[in-house]
């Protein structure tokens, strides 16, 4: 039988309780914390007053590849590398500064959700300690972008260097709406 102490379940509990507070979903707590699921689920419930969202964690490295999602990832990757390799962090504890940080450099719109959530930033850092992602360097810019493992490493662009054709598109077309409705509700009608 295993003896259990006080002060590590205390420390399991706030780590646990900062994940959560991050975003994190039930199974990277499972992974990450020695708490029962039991525990775990409690303790969702009394930090976010809901149960903790079902199904399945995504599992496709092709999420981080697209255009947008790339651009987020690869701050974070950057970011996590750096505190790897610089600071004295490891484990989950570099994922959370990291994810911190990228928050910091990339917030989200007031009532929006980041684009890349803790699990997603915690999912990553798994597909590459299992070699089925890797950072190339953009041709044009010089910069480290992530992409598959063994995709071919000549002639490449990043997406920043290189946009998709209707990159930005949309928030073009909002701003137009918005302007259009406030020109036609200054009429007299």
């Amino acid at each position: 039988m295993t003896v259990r102490s006080v002060s590590g379940d205390a420390q399991q509990i706030l780590l646990a309780s900062e994940l959560i507070r991050l975003g994190a979903r039930l199974q990277l707590l499972e992974s990450e914390t020695t708490l029962s699921r039991e525990r775990l689920l409690k303790l969702y419930k009394e930090l976010r007053g809901v149960s903790p969202p079902k199904g399945m964690l995504p599992f496709s490295t092709d999420w981080f590849i697209s255009w947008q999602p790339n651009i987020h990832a690869s701050v974070f990757l950057g970011i996590y590398r750096y505190l790897q390799d610089h600071a004295r962090l490891s484990g989950i504890d570099t994922v959370i500064k990291a994810y911190r940080l990228y928050l910091e450099q990339m917030p989200p719109e007031p009532s929006e959700q980041p684009l890349l959530s803790l699990t997603r930033a915690w999912t990553l850092i798994r597909f590459f300690d299992n070699r089925m992602l890797s950072v190339q360097r953009c041709d044009v810019c010089h910069g480290q972008f992530i992409s598959h493992a063994f995709q071919p490493r000549y002639g490449i662009r990043c997406g920043l260097c290189h946009p998709p054709a209707r990159a930005g598109k949309r928030k073009r077309i909002d701003k137009t709406v918005e302007i259009d409705y406030s020109v036609s509700s200054g009429s007299n009608w």
